[in-house]
């Protein structure tokens, strides 16, 4: 009875593959678990597997969120077009596949001490930069380094801050010594500014050459424009299916939009979710819907007036109506947020937090409270942020005004906003990208001295937290941690957090890719140029 139990799930393992329903990944799973050796489940993939990709073509891409400013510097990465650049032309120690789970890039494997103070990384020995020359320890060093030390302006610079030691062990490997453990170490590797460049004779790194070691190499930049790259043959991983590849920058949404329907590109990032259902008719169009742990945060800086008065931060809390926000202006394509920086879909999510509400009576008594009463505040906003962001700050605004707060919403221009507005203004809207794990988003967004701590927020229990979070191996322990926190932001902190929002993006009918998609970045976790294919 068991040996035909397995062969009918082997069986269907077998449809679900040659229909393109499952992933490679978890094809070798369950075969294995029905009885295949690896060897054996190999061969059925590979038997079975919906046809491969095909290579060749010129895949044009359509991205929001693009300045002039921008840099190859990895530590400067703000905005998604770069980010969306980084993961074309650059590699990373480690990657987020597409089911989720934590890949190999430059490292092949990696293990930890059992204090997870020590990690040793094993470095493939096939990757090269696109200039021919090996990847070795020394560049990998230098690429971590950069982010690291009293005089770096690396907005990563918190994520790297409890490095005490890299070294190189001349076995084509490298082990980082932590002042403390961190079982998220090579989780935190994927962060998209610690990009591996090519070093410098002096222990920096080469990174205004726009040199890389990833799938594409780059022929031709103009920030905030266009940049144009032909394939890496030489890369180390699968994929790389196209010839060519240009990402456009578009800001302007129905500027992306018709450029997609015209054919002028290829893929989209970000539709104008207004038009949606309209799009969903175009026969060439199909439209990729993926649920994330992207965040939308209105910041406000805890230490200037008003928002340095908690009670005034907790009545603007109440005083948002998330549920209708996230059916008028995302058209029900995102979760409610509850105002701590930590979404269902990372580990350790802690459900049973009080959702601030819609509440202006409440919202009211806090104003009272504060001396506040009458309340008259700005929050400025770009329309790159996310499709519908000034919408939303306008129906934000008419919710406020039953609590007697008047909110004024300044439209900022989508040139520059990451670099003039984000981190310099009171008070923005901010959309952050996914991150795996809950300690890479509180070390970037919520540590005291963090970089990106964009509500300037100070807690001195939730750092302590936080450190011991970072080391604590028993999961329970470290989930009890996590909510605590969470307890910590959503009732003391600076941060507004309406939804987490779905990625929801488009691509001509002829542009393939597989079964899943990664949630940690639009474009299936910005790698589609590497991933994603021409059909036949």
């Amino acid at each position: 009875m068991t040996k035909i139990k397995d062969q009918v799930l082997i069986d269907r393992l077998a449809d679900a593959a040659r229909e393109g329903k499952i992933s490679r990944r978890s094809f070798m799973n369950y075969s294995m678990a029905a009885g295949l050796s690896a060897s054996a489940a190999t061969g059925l993939w590979g038997t079975s597997a919906k046809a491969a990709p095909s290579r060749g073509g010129h895949f044009r891409l359509g991205s929001h969120d693009g300045n002039t400013g921008d840099t190859h510097d990895p530590g400067t990465y703000v905005t998604y077009s770069t980010i969306m650049l980084a993961h074309t032309f650059r590699s990373y120690l480690t990657l987020i596949e597409p089911d989720g789970s934590l890949g190999p890039d430059v490292a092949t494997e990696w293990s930890a001490t059992p204090d997870a103070k020590e990690w040793t990384f094993k470095l493939n020995d096939r990757a090269t930069f696109h200039n021919g020359n090996k990847v070795t320890a020394n560049d990998v060093i230098a690429s971590l380094n950069h982010h690291r030390g009293e005089d770096t302006t690396s907005a990563a610079a918190a994520l790297v801050s409890d490095i005490e030691e890299i070294v190189d062990n001349g076995d084509h490997s490298i082990t980082v010594k932590l002042a403390g453990g961190n079982a998220d170490l090579p989780w935190l590797m994927t962060d998209y500014h610690l990009a591996v460049c090519p070093a410098n004779d002096d222990g920096s790194i080469d990174w205004k050459s726009g040199q890389g070691c990833g799938p594409y190499k780059l022929m031709e930049t103009e920030f905030g424009v266009q940049y144009h790259l032909v394939r890496h043959d030489d890369w180390h991983l699968d994929g790389a299916y196209f010839d060519e590849v240009t990402i456009t920058v578009l800001n302007d949404p129905n500027a992306r939009q018709t450029a997609l329907v015209t054919g002028d590109v290829d893929a989209i990032t970000q539709l104008e979710l207004k038009t949606l259902s309209l799009l969903e008719r175009d026969p060439n169009i199909a439209i990729d819907n993926v649920p994330s742990a992207s965040a939308i945060t209105m910041p406000m800086f805890c230490d200037q007036a008003p928002f340095d008065n908690v009670d005034v931060r907790n009545a603007l809390k109440h005083s948002i109506d998330r549920e209708e926000i996230i059916k008028k202006i995302t058209f029900d394509t995102a979760t409610m947020g509850n105002d701590f920086h930590h979404s269902p879909a990372m580990p350790y999510w802690p459900d049973d937090i009080p959702q601030n509400d819609y509440d202006p009576e409440k919202a009211k008594s806090l104003l009272k409270k504060a001396g506040a009463e009458g309340l008259s505040t700005e929050i400025s906003v770009a329309d790159s942020v996310f499709s519908g962001s000034v919408d939303m700050c306008v129906l934000f605004a008419e919710h406020a005004k039953a609590s007697g707060i008047d909110i004024n919403v300044k439209r900022e221009p989508n040139d520059g906003y990451y670099s003039d507005v984000w981190l310099k203004k009171p008070w923005c809207v901010v959309q952050w990208g996914a991150r795996p794990t809950p300690d890479v988003m509180y070390s970037l967004a919520y540590k005291s001295d963090a970089a990106w701590n964009e509500s300037h927020w100070q807690n001195e229990r939730f750092n302590e937290l936080l450190l011991k979070a970072k080391a604590e191996l028993d999961d329970e322990k470290r989930a009890e941690m996590y909510r605590e926190m969470a307890m910590l932001a959503n009732n003391d902190g600076g941060t507004i957090i309406p939804f987490f929002p779905n990625f929801v993006y488009a691509r001509r009918k002829n542009v393939q890719h597989g079964p899943e998609l990664a949630a940690s970045w639009q474009m299936d976790g910005a790698r589609a140029t590497s991933r994603w294919w021409f059909e036949g």
